[in-house]
């Protein structure tokens, strides 16, 4: 089977850090990625780091694609970013509202990923093949299903060309949100996010605060573990590499991995379900 893949990293912030992204990206790219992407920090903190790394991937003969985040931002300033990025040869953007650094307003011109999409598309035309953010089980901060339903077919009608979700560990969430989507005249491309599991207070920690829920057989699992990295890894392993493989059966356009800036877990689940 052959399913496209795309790896998620995130700037590192030290020269060794680096060395060590740019030894992670050699090893993953034996995958052929459709794209590598790189994440934003809240309110654009990590705006160099983001673009030196889009550059560094783009260099390596790979497609990279910037995370794009318009809290606290301008019309004026996303418009000099987009040149930017459209001068580095950025062909693809994932298009954020993005989260607000503590202590800080709204602020901006723009108020929803939509706005920035829609802005994108009026400023660039079909200059870059635009993702957004998809929730199979709701924004932490939405609302209700439905109005986060509606808030992403609202990101699809401003121009979006596919999505990525956040990562989930319940394949029949993914499946109904499709199926929603999908009711509501929503085309695109939905590709299911998949995290890797190599470790337990730091998937604990992240899950909470971003709202992906870790089903209760699982979490007690990994804190049975206690320290022991070794059973973590090999679970982690199993249960992320039957969720992968449930997706694919279920019809899955392809599976964006957040690695973590990591390869092992991510090659051992590519290889296991062969793409």
């Amino acid at each position: 089977m052959s399913l496209p893949v795309s790896f998620e990293f995130f700037p590192p912030k030290t020269p060794e850090g680096a060395d060590k992204l740019r030894a992670v990206r050699r090893q993953l790219y034996a995958r052929a990625p459709q794209f590598c992407s790189v994440t934003y920090g809240a309110g654009g903190s990590t705006q160099e780091g983001t673009f030196a790394t889009v550059r560094a991937i783009i260099e390596e003969g790979v497609d990279a694609a910037s995370h794009f985040s318009c809290i606290g931002a301008t019309k004026a300033g996303v418009r000099q970013q987009l040149a930017e990025l459209k001068a580095m040869g950025v062909k693809r953007l994932v298009a954020l509202r993005g989260d607000l650094p503590s202590g800080y307003g709204l602020g901006g011109e723009f108020q929803y990923a939509s706005d920035l999409v829609a802005f994108i598309r009026q400023e660039t035309g079909r200059d870059f093949h635009i993702e957004v953010a998809a929730y199979p089980e709701m924004h932490p901060q939405a609302r209700s299903p439905e109005a986060d339903l509606q808030a992403f077919a609202t990101k699809v009608r401003a121009g979006a060309d596919s999505a990525i979700t956040q990562y989930f560990f319940n394949a029949d969430a993914y499946s109904r949100f499709v199926d929603d989507a999908r009711r509501l005249g929503v085309e695109i491309p939905i590709v299911p996010g998949i995290m890797p599991i190599t470790g337990s207070s730091q998937l604990m920690r992240f899950s909470d605060a971003c709202g992906a829920e870790i089903p209760r057989w699982i979490r007690l699992r990994l804190q049975g573990f206690g320290d022991d990295t070794a059973s973590i890894r090999a679970f982690g392993q199993d249960v992320v590499g039957r969720l992968c493989e449930q997706l694919v059966r279920a019809g899955a356009p392809g599976l964006h991995f957040y690695t973590m800036n990591q390869s092992a877990a991510t090659l051992a689940l590519c290889e296991r379900i062969g793409c």
